[in-house]
């Protein structure tokens, strides 16, 4: 079994968070990637008994021209390629799953410009002889962004978009005329096309509850909420996650009423950790967090950034652990506590200051893509490291799933 070094594997970090934050194409910009450029291979590091039986889903993104950026269907070891599908240069994908779509599997992913900003692009639908058979955009003038395409039940899309505008700040020390990014979440009718709900963070979140510093000049973008994740959570509602104010929302579908926020500034929970576990810095569950999960019964599992990177603050990286990590939390909606009852560490105990996700396969593993750090992870139902691998120096995956798929 092949092994790195901690040196070796930060060095990868680092690179990987540098395509992500730094070197991404603007919108319109052509991207030095020839089109004929291969997508990348994982390099295997640990691959033992016991891994979930489905392929790899990943979407590769590209600062270099060594490789193309696209989504990749691969074997479940990660050595071979199943299907593949390149975008063109200066394009990035994002979120790449099997989905179902009028009673069939699908294959589903985001793909556009600029992710992680004021990104612009289409969500895009695959059939399963590879046939694009649909394509979602957001309404109302936005433009769909790449943090999040579910397919509900309802064969609606629930998406994404960053909105730019002007708002008083004033009253938590800011200009009267500051310009800010706040998240939209829609629910598209995939068919038609239409606007059936929209959310805006702006109408239910006050801005004196970001994490994210104030900028210097009141001409730049204060991407004060950073929405990345929208889930349906039960029958009429939807959790709504903001990197930037360290916070899940549950939001009623119906009315876009906040019911209850975990984590944050207002917390509706006391934040508590079950024997072996540990709170961060902050003495919060998670910081600069990604994609909830509900699991049922009150279980919820929360990629645990616990940093962020010189994109997101405008200065050096913040982190409130010196890793990060994937979180299982329950909820006790009735006494207003929520508990941290597990935790999976990143394996070399490094930081993603950016992206990430975690699903719960069918036999209890469970599945990680560790966003900027270029890698995957499987973890056993007792917490145990089953499968580890990574991606080329500068390329990412925004996240990685597992699905069995024919």
């Amino acid at each position: 079994m092949r092994k790195t070094t901690w040196a070796a594997r930060r060095a990868l970090a680092v690179a990987a968070t540098a395509a992500f934050v730094g070197v991404l194409p603007a919108p319109g910009a052509t991207a030095a990637t020839p089109d004929s450029a291969p997508l990348p291979p994982l390099n295997v590091l640990t691959d033992k008994a016991g891994t979930g039986s489905g392929d790899l889903f990943i979407a590769p993104n590209s600062a270099t021209g060594r490789y193309a950026s696209g989504v990749e269907i691969l074997s479940p070891d990660g050595r071979k390629v199943v299907w593949s599908h390149a975008v063109p240069a200066g394009q990035q994908a994002a979120d790449f799953r099997k989905q179902t779509y009028r009673g069939k599997p699908v294959l589903t992913w985001w793909q556009g410009t600029n992710l992680g900003g004021l990104a612009s692009g289409v969500d895009y639908i695959y059939d399963e002889h590879y046939r694009k058979i649909a394509e979602v955009r957001a309404g109302n003038g936005y433009s769909a962004d790449g943090h999040e395409f579910v397919i509900t039940p309802r064969n609606t899309a629930l998406i994404l978009a960053y909105a730019e505008a002007t708002a008083d700040l004033t009253s938590i020390g800011g200009s009267a005329h500051q310009k800010v990014i706040n998240g939209i979440v829609q629910e598209i009718d995939i068919r038609t096309g239409k606007v059936l709900f929209e959310w805006n963070s702006a109408d239910h979140v006050p801005y004196g509850q970001s994490e994210q510093p104030l900028p210097s000049s009141p001409d730049t973008p204060w991407d004060w909420f950073h929405i990345n994740a929208v889930k349906p959570d039960g029958e009429g509602e939807l959790l709504v996650d903001a990197r930037n104010t360290w916070t899940t929302y549950q939001v009623s579908r119906h009315t876009g009423r906040i019911l209850w926020q975990l984590g944050g500034k207002a917390g509706s929970f006391e934040l508590t950790a079950a024997p072996g576990q540990v709170l961060d810095g902050a003495a919060r569950i998670f910081a600069w967090q990604h994609d909830p999960e509900p699991l049922g019964n009150g279980l919820y599992t929360f990629f645990d950034n616990e940093a962020a990177g010189r994109a997101n603050t405008g200065s050096d990286p913040v982190s409130e652990l010196p890793y990060s990590r994937v979180v299982t939390v329950r909820l006790d909606t009735r006494t207003h506590r929520a508990t941290l009852v597990s935790s999976a560490d990143q394996p070399a105990k490094l930081s993603a200051s950016s992206q990430g996700n975690a699903q719960t396969l069918r036999n209890g593993n469970l599945l990680v893509g560790w966003g900027s750090l270029p890698g995957v992870s499987e973890f056993g139902r007792k917490g145990e490291l089953l499968y580890d691998a990574t991606l080329p120096a500068g390329v990412n995956s925004y996240r990685a799933y597992r699905f069995d798929w024919k």
